[in-house]
């Protein structure tokens, strides 16, 4: 009897704190190979994730490094490493890789072809010439892939032709999917004939795996928390049993040099970052509420500045530190500001940005407190709305921008970050706005521009 090992990570986002622990569980489950064993590893994508400052200051390249060590056969790439990175960044990425990279929906959007880095599927074959084919889809998020330059197609309207192309070829057929949990199950609904799914994205955990119409269903959750495995058994290149399990990291046995490798790891990123000087400031930058929140009202002046608009609104949870005065680095930048966020540029008509305002107005003591999770925030709490150049009177409920009434037949334009229309509190911006988002350009880079031209390192020295 045949066996096959599917060794799987996903959506572990940089948080190297268990990284030790899932690189070593890859690289012994590796010597489970034998004449009857053959053992497959694959990381579904979001391994990048640029709140960790090493990752940031590398432009991920150290984490391609990491990789390598742990042993990958492939991997795909998520929302992480296809808009939280400039093009040009992910174009290079995985130069130095050891592994193949799958990936069948992204297209260059000037060229509509794919990617030169990717492939389209993997076949290997085992030591009883069994073929195993792998192939691999990311979400499709075409609000922001196609403004970073990029054409991404939606995975499900293309998933007949490849499992047609594929399935003939291959005795086990395998998807790597960076869609999420439902996505999944979709998909198995209409395609029995691949064997499994090993499932990312949702960060979801399904400790023994799922079966859904006979497709093996994996998830492994998120942070490195856990690592996957599937064991596949075959007679005569026929699969007769597939289970899946996951492993907690934090059961594994940790050796003496796991922590300092970790440290390591932020060290060096911090280090990296400071070597790159922005500004000198001649007082220190707070986010007291008590004085308006200083910092907040810099970065809404940054982001009004890029994106070229009169008005701009930010929430005071982006920023997580204060910027003390003297010399301020990229390393301080990215403590205050480690969110992969561009910044979106809004136009409503008046009657739309009143409704906007009221929706923020009606939310904004509920929101004050409220932990965010996901959609490119890194910080802990919402925080509290503020305006810049924008109005909310109070007890007449009119709305002025730059000093005006706001009125029904007039556009209104406005600065922002792409997360505010990502959330369900503001519909109107997503609903009935004109927006564009502004790429390549993150946060914490449009906020170190701003500083270097306003407090230039060569004025205000001591």
């Amino acid at each position: 009897m045949e066996k096959i090992i599917i060794q799987h990570s996903g959506d572990l986002h940089s948080h190297l704190d268990n990284w030790c622990k899932v690189r070593r569980f890859l690289q012994e489950g590796k010597k489970a190979e034998n004449e009857q064993t053959t053992v497959v590893t694959v990381d579904l994508g979001d391994f990048v994730d640029r709140w960790h400052p090493l990752t940031e200051a590398t432009d991920a390249k150290q984490s391609i490094e990491l990789m390598n060590e742990a042993g990958y056969d492939a991997v795909t790439i998520g929302n992480n490493e296809g808009i939280g990175n400039p093009k040009f960044v992910l174009d290079h990425l995985y130069e130095q890789a050891n592994f193949d990279v799958l990936l069948g929906n992204l297209l260059d959007g000037e060229t509509l072809e794919p990617p030169t880095w990717r492939k389209d599927e993997k076949i290997l074959v085992t030591n009883s010439g069994t073929k195993i084919g792998l192939f691999a889809f990311t979400a499709p998020f075409p609000l922001t892939y196609e403004p970073n330059g990029w054409k991404i197609l939606n995975p499900e309207e293309m998933m007949n032709e490849w499992v047609e192309r594929i399935r003939p070829k291959v005795d086990v057929l395998i998807l790597m999917s960076h869609l999420g949990v439902n996505a999944d199950k979709r998909i198995a609904q209409k395609f029995p004939e691949i064997d499994v799914i090993l499932g990312s994205h949702t960060h979801h955990l399904f400790e023994n795996g799922k079966l859904e119409n006979g497709v093996l269903l994996t998830g492994a959750g998120k942070f490195g928390q856990y690592v996957g495995k599937v064991t596949l058994l075959l007679e005569e290149k026929k699969i007769v049993s597939k289970e899946a399990h996951t492993y907690k990291t934090a059961e594994m046995r940790e050796i003496a040099t796991d922590e300092k490798e970790i440290l390591g790891y932020m060290n060096k990123g911090h280090a990296l970052l400071q070597e790159e000087k922005i500004a000198n400031l001649p007082f220190d930058l707070t986010n007291q509420a008590e004085d308006n929140f200083p910092l907040t009202q810099m970065t809404l002046n940054a982001v009004a500045n890029f994106a070229n608009t009169e008005a701009s609104i930010l929430n005071t949870g982006l920023l997580q530190t204060d910027l003390p005065k003297g010399i301020v680095n990229m390393d301080e930048l990215h403590r205050t500001l480690p969110h992969p966020m561009h910044i979106l540029r809004v136009t409503l008509d008046g009657e739309n940005f009143r409704r906007m305002i009221y929706e923020m107005e009606k939310n904004r003591s509920f929101l004050r407190p409220f932990a965010v999770v996901g959609m490119g925030f890194r910080g802990k709490i919402f925080g509290e709305l503020v305006y810049q150049n924008i109005f909310f009177d109070k007890e007449t409920r009119e709305v002025y921008y730059c000093g005006k009434k706001v009125e029904n037949d007039q556009n209104y334009t406005f600065a922002t970050v792409d997360h505010l229309m990502f959330l369900p509190f503001f519909p109107t911006i997503e609903l009935y706005s004109e927006h564009e988002f502004l790429f390549p350009e993150f946060i914490r880079t449009v906020l170190a521009k701003h500083l270097s031209k306003t407090f230039p390192l060569e004025e205000n020295a001591v």
